[in-house]
């Protein structure tokens, strides 16, 4: 089948785009507990299946659904196969990685179980097993006359005890979610299941397909898939790793599409997006757009360049380094996403009129007064934040240095190991052992002596130039940096760090985890000498921020109140802002027109690969592939309105990070596709949601399967799942 419909689909798309009541973009990342409160929506919009069933976590589609802990998966097996986005497995594919076997460059395809990797360190995944609501249990810990330290710390020890309550049993991790700002708080029951492998990914040259020049952009042609497993013990409870370890099975998984979906089709998608700020005051606005976008975008291009030039391609320091790169590299175009849309939607007008609209509603019933102190403390607060957030962000960058970072976390382990499990901080009690072990050994796959030394250099010397009220004297009296100093110098100072420390070595590191704090004060090793010089600034600022978050928790709720009950006297509902929980988001596929003259059609296509590869990287399709597009045989997943296999597609879903490899499924529940970018216009949807440039890009599953049949042979992966034929 060598036709295609291209000139068909650019003329539709016109219309479409034209005829702009057609089809619009949907707002909002709801609660599954919210469902019914757009229950005719939904299925006006063209849900099949009955809203209650979405609305278990623990029912399908929803408890097939998993996190992976900052990027969504999904069970698609009875044998514990997961998919997710190839971006979110990269790490693994990474770790596995070497100069020998490159998985990064050549793909990885297990045979059988057998042949199947250990993921990176710490990689989990989390099962929903229960949701509870426990706002009443939080509030009781709380009264009006406790100071802000106080009820900081109440509502952590309260945090602290439903967690130990809900993990008693073995085998949890379980978390409680602040929802509204802290106005309630959600108790989840999540299975964590510890030993995950690598069972298929593809090359970087079609996992990667474009890098980071077709990043964030359409049309797109990435294969951004991959596929880990999850095991059990033997006994079927999680367990670390072993041989003997059998495959988890879920009580509910996807089925896969092999029809997919057309133009304007009901999509729905379900995952775990990290966090917006919709509801965020203009002042902070303010300071996120006139400030901190700007410093990042001017620190993170240096940085990107430092370790290109530190770390030769193909080399195995640039393998060690290429997650991170990926990641600056899409940080860095988000930022300029960012940017640009805050000024063409004019996102500081726009919160201002909000504001003078509520200060309106507010002064229109005297019984709303209540609500008038919560706007003037925010913008209080954020004023003192944005004082200390310049001394911060270069203390915390100059301070980023791998090593230094571990011996950091070692210190403070040996610090918080001399109280009570119950007392001492969230992140070294007793249940965080493993991470803590998982984070010393996997720096030996993220680490390189010459680019972490050049990565620090690049951060002093930013931080040096700073005024002195951006600098941290302790750092300055621990370094030595209170006089001038030449970069020579510098350079012959820093060399000295990593000649004389033994955290290099993953042994050592280990046996650090179980020394106590008087080891520590005596030690001669430079990272370890300067973390234990630089821990009561760290404490100091650590309770600082306790203080500020304490005051937070009171005034946030009540203006997250006033929000409420302004939307809902304009019959709007308010979901949450993305907390990192699980969420549902709907619409159609749908292309757009972001802007005058610029047509987006719904689909790419197999022929889009030929018409883009160059053979260089990133545009470097597989020879196999490129031959078996030219032929043009592929029928069985092709999608007759375009007359090719669809590769990636859009729709004006409500998405943002962490919704990474969320499942994306048709009316009735299956699986279509995994979400997995949105285009450059949306991105500013983090702060405002715009209807015309809202769009996701998702991976079409007709696509993934086409290339796992023809193009890596990994069709007994294929065989393991149950595919439908029905749409």
């Amino acid at each position: 089948m060598k036709t295609t419909n291209i000139a068909g689909g650019l003329v539709a798309a016109a219309i479409l785009v034209s005829s702009g009541s057609l089809a619009h973009a949907v707002e909002g990342m709801w609660t599954p507990q919210q469902l019914p409160e757009i229950k005719d929506e939904l299925k006006k919009a063209g849900l099949r299946i009955d809203t209650d069933e979405l609305t278990d976590l623990t029912a399908f589609p929803m408890g097939a659904v998993i996190s992976l802990g900052g990027c969504t998966a999904s069970f698609i097996s009875p044998q514990g196969l997961v998919v997710t986005n190839h971006h979110c497995a990269r790490g693994s594919i990474q770790f596995n990685s070497t100069e020998e076997n490159n998985y990064l460059v050549d793909g990885f395809v297990a045979r059988n179980k057998v042949g199947e990797l250990p993921a990176s360190p710490g990689t989990r995944v989390y099962v929903t097993t229960r949701f509870e609501d426990v706002t009443d249990r939080v509030e009781s810990a709380l009264d009006d006359d406790m100071t802000p330290r106080a009820r900081y710390q109440a509502i952590e020890d309260t945090r602290k005890a439903l967690i130990a309550e809900c993990e008693s049993g073995g085998g949890f991790r379980c978390q409680v979610a602040s929802f509204y700002g802290g106005a309630s708080y959600k108790l989840i029951e999540r299975l964590e299941v510890r030993d995950v492998r690598l069972v298929y990914a593809p090359g970087d040259n079609i996992g990667r397909y474009g890098g980071d020049i077709d990043n964030w952009l359409w049309p797109r042609h990435t294969g951004d898939f991959a596929f880990y497993r999850a095991y059990v013990g033997p006994d079927g409870k999680p367990a670390d790793y072993a041989e003997d370890n059998v495959p988890f099975e879920p009580a509910h998984f996807l089925k896969v599409s092999r029809a997919g979906l057309d133009d304007g089709d009901f999509v729905m998608a379900l995952g775990y997006p990290g966090r917006t700020r919709r509801y965020n005051r203009l002042s902070e606005v303010e300071m996120a757009f006139g400030w901190l976008y700007p410093s990042w975008q001017s620190l993170i291009t240096g940085w990107v360049e430092t370790i290109e030039e530190t770390a030769a391609p193909g080399s195995d320091a640039r393998i060690k380094y290429e997650s991170r790169l990926q990641g600056l590299n899409n940080f860095l175009k988000n930022i300029g996403g960012q940017l640009e849309g805050a000024e063409r939607v004019g996102l500081a007008e726009l919160r201002a009129e909000r504001e003078a609209e509520m200060t309106r509603w507010l002064e229109s019933d005297a019984s709303r007064s209540v609500y008038k102190s919560s706007f003037d403390d925010i913008d209080e607060l954020v004023e003192e934040m944005a004082a200390d957030s310049r001394q911060d962000f270069w203390y915390d960058n100059v301070t980023r240095p791998q090593l230094l970072g571990a011996a950091q976390l070692l210190f403070r382990l040996a610090k918080e190991n001399e109280k009570p499990d119950a007392e001492r901080e969230p992140g070294y009690q007793e249940r965080d052992a493993n991470f803590l072990k998982q984070r010393m050994q996997v720096i030996d796959r993220r680490f390189d002596p010459s680019v972490d030394k050049a990565e620090w250099l690049l951060f002093l010397n930013s931080y040096l130039r700073e005024p002195e009220e951006n600098r941290v004297p302790a750092f300055d009296k621990a370094m030595g940096l209170e006089g001038a100093d030449d970069g020579e110098a510098l350079d012959t100072r820093l060399g000295a760090f990593y000649r004389d420390t033994e955290l290099d070595n993953v042994e050592a590191r280990l046996v650090w985890m179980e020394r106590p704090t008087a080891d520590f004060e005596a030690s001669n090793d430079p990272f370890i000498k300067l973390a234990v010089a630089l821990y009561d600034h760290e404490i100091a600022e650590e309770e600082q921020k306790k203080t500020f978050d304490g005051r937070m928790t009171k005034v946030r709720p009540a203006y997250m109140d006033a929000i409420t009950a302004y939307s809902k006297s304009s019959g709007r509902a308010v979901y949450p802002d993305a907390n990192g929980t699980l969420r549902l988001t709907y619409g159609s596929v749908f292309g757009g027109s972001p802007k005058d003259g610029l047509i987006y059609e719904p689909f790419t296509r197999l022929e889009g690969i030929l018409e883009k590869d160059t053979g260089r990287k990133p545009f470097n399709a597989p020879q196999r592939q490129l031959k078996l597009i030219a032929t043009g045989e592929h029928d069985r997943f092709a999608l007759e309105s375009i007359g090719s296999v669809p590769v990636n597609f859009l729709t004006d879903l409500d998405s943002t990070g962490g919704n990474s490899g969320s499942a994306t499924l048709d009316a009735e529940g299956n699986l279509v596709g995994l979400l997995f970018d949105g285009t450059i216009e949306s991105v500013n949807s983090d702060w405002h949601f715009d209807p015309r440039t809202t769009r996701t890009i998702h991976v079409d599953t007709r696509y993934m399967l086409w290339v796992m049949e023809n193009v890596d042979d990994a069709g007994h992966i294929v065989d393991e799942m149950t595919l439908t034929t029905t749409r």
